[in-house]
């Protein structure tokens, strides 16, 4: 595994705290710790398993800090739970099953994404709000809402936004309890990736880093072996076929 200098632990450490706080007031928080463990050296999947971990305890506070206004919500939260602890173990499982390769294609995509939904989310929700007709029926929020699961746990960034777009549409209340709503399955979310990270990770990490370390020490273990065996034997003379260097080694000294 590799390892940090204090610098980087530091970094890692401030980005996270910075992403949490961001996290529980308005969202896209990863878009600040992502790029901190990347630049510090962790490979793009390794970075983006790390942080969902990290966010963790972040979700939780903003949940926690919002709980007052889920009264009166069971019902939804009960409905919409399953569906996002569901999602979030399929994204996580995604992300393991595709691999560094798949993700560092598709991370670039994912970051303008959800970059031009924080940059545009009080446009988006005023296009919404304006075309928002008549009372839907709150089922439907189990597909729309497994969908954005699905893609928090394989990424994350700026899933409040979209958890927050989808329940505006289809949930009638008002925006502080479904964004208090929102903070649960962004909770629920992450919590179920992470324990799919912590179950499954290991192994895919061991495979994503320790496998290209392995070859290096075993390139390393035969560029040393050929360089002992070059230094024990002498080399040999073509004509007799003996060591050339044998008659200075039996010449009795002088």
């Amino acid at each position: 595994m590799q390892s940090l200098d204090v610098a980087s632990v530091t970094l890692i450490a401030g980005t996270g705290l910075a992403a949490g706080l961001v996290n529980a007031i308005a969202g896209g928080g990863s878009l600040i710790s992502f790029p901190a463990l990347v630049a510090a050296g962790l490979p793009a999947v390794t970075a983006n398993i790390t942080n969902t971990v990290a966010l963790c305890p972040g979700y939780f506070g903003g949940a926690l800090a919002q709980r007052r206004d889920l009264v009166g919500q069971r019902s939804r939260v009960m409905m919409l739970l399953p569906t996002s602890l569901i999602g979030g173990v399929v994204g996580a499982l995604l992300l393991l099953w595709t691999g560094e390769k798949a993700f560092d294609i598709l991370v670039p995509f994912l970051l303008l994404f959800a970059v031009a939904l924080l940059a545009f989310q009080n446009q988006l929700h005023a296009f919404i709000m304006t075309r928002k007709h008549g009372a839907h029926s709150e089922t439907w929020s189990i597909v729309r809402v497994g969908i954005a699961a699905i893609y928090g746990g394989y990424f994350g960034a700026a899933l409040g936004v979209i958890l927050l777009a989808v329940l505006v549409v289809i949930v009638d209340d008002s925006l502080i309890r479904l964004n208090a709503l929102k903070q649960l399955i962004s909770l629920a979310v992450n919590f179920s990736a992470a324990v799919v990270f912590f179950v499954f990770g290991a192994n895919q990490l061991d495979n994503h880093t320790g496998h290209g370390n392995r070859r290096a020490g075993w390139r390393r273990h035969r560029r040393r072996d050929r360089l002992s065996r070059s230094r024990k034997t002498p080399p040999l003379d073509r004509d007799c076929g003996r060591p050339r260097n044998v008659g200075r080694l039996l010449r009795p000294a002088i």
